[in-house]
């Protein structure tokens, strides 16, 4: 039997599409009889005390000499010290969903030490794991990796049994996200605000702890714009319920600012869902023309547009509903993730 260890910062069952990755590939690979040891590294990261990351060195560093190792690009990206003492003990794969230097919100002073603790974090990494084209390039540029040394690994999609709306006579917006700057719902609000005069409302959800204080400003900012009545603030839900707001949605609207992926987009489409989008390289080659409307980064012009027409035009919507569920059939299955993933670690355990 082949073993793994999985090393992951934070709480495994996070409802976020980072986490549901690492969550899907473990399992995946379980039923492809890999045994998987799944090894928690402790809370707070990327910011985590001295003590935190002492902690996680000293768990990784009692797995056996030899092992393979993936760990979570979250905590591996300001590991470097870690990574540099057990280079030569464990075989250390990185997942990297997206570097942590593109988080939007920060410091200049936070954004070049992520990039300089993930520069050498991953100078020690056997191989890099990255969830799309433009991430791998990403990793080459900002951090001098080597194409060589780098797979991409495309997250898998889930297809429902079947998609039934109701119709109704408020068009239903759905936005799916964590409440941190990055996903850009401020961009949204501001958007909606120049729509007011059509009938519509809006689901966020998304988790609402990871940044108190990004959720207290879209709260007020929704407030200030008169929006308040019309968006609700769903928080964090489980798959199960997730699906449930795909099915009652009429478009699927995340005006991100970087994105490392997308994995709510491909759901989206899955569902059947028209979708407007932004969020750079990755986000721009996942979206079908046929199926969405991709607006650049921060043009709330180009995203009050989309959002108008999109709205007004039950024609356009439905044609773009029905070439998004023929565009999805081709999204790899998270069995083909899986497969991939399990070929990665062959090779380096080779």
């Amino acid at each position: 039997m082949q073993k793994l260890h999985f090393a992951y910062p934070g709480d495994l069952d996070t409802p976020t599409g980072g986490y549901g990755y690492d969550r899907r590939v473990i399992s995946g690979l379980e039923g492809l009889g890999w045994q998987v040891d799944c090894v928690s590294l402790g809370e707070g990261f990327p910011f985590p005390t001295d003590v935190t990351l002492a902690a996680a060195k000293a768990r990784l560093a009692e797995l056996p000499a030899g092992a393979t190792v993936v760990v979570d690009g979250l905590a591996f990206g300001v590991m470097a010290q870690a990574a540099a003492d057990l280079a030569d003990h464990l075989s250390l794969v990185a997942l990297v969903h997206h570097p942590l230097c593109q988080e939007n919100g920060m410091e200049p002073a936070q954004v070049r030490a992520l990039q300089e603790s993930e520069n050498a974090s991953l100078r020690h990494a056997r191989h890099v794991i990255v969830t799309s084209p433009a991430t791998a390039r990403q990793v080459e540029d900002l951090f001098g990796v080597a194409s060589d040394k780098i797979t991409v690994v495309i997250p898998g999609t889930d297809h429902p049994d079947s998609v039934v709306r109701t119709p109704s006579n408020t068009i239903r917006l759905l936005s799916v996200g964590t409440l941190v700057p990055r996903k850009g719902h401020d961009l949204l609000l501001d958007a909606l605000s120049q729509v007011s005069s059509r009938n519509w409302c809006l689901d966020l959800v998304g988790g609402l702890e990871a940044n108190p204080a990004c959720y207290q400003d879209l709260k007020k900012r929704a407030s200030n714009l008169g929006l308040i009545e019309r968006v609700n603030f769903r928080g964090a839900v489980q798959s199960g319920d997730l699906t449930e707001f795909y099915q009652r949605a009429d478009l699927f609207v995340l005006a991100s600012r970087y994105e490392g992926y997308g994995m709510a987009f491909t759901e989206a489409l899955a569902h059947g869902l028209p979708v407007i989008g932004s969020g750079g390289g990755a986000v721009r080659n996942t979206l079908p023309e046929t199926a969405s409307i991709y607006c650049e980064t921060e043009n709330t012009t180009e995203l009050r547009e989309a959002l108008n027409l999109l709205i007004s035009d039950t024609d356009k919507r439905a044609a773009l509903a029905d070439a998004a569920l023929q565009t999805a059939r081709n999204f790899p299955s998270w069995q083909d993730a899986s497969n991939q993933f399990a070929q990665v670690l062959q090779k380096v355990a080779a």
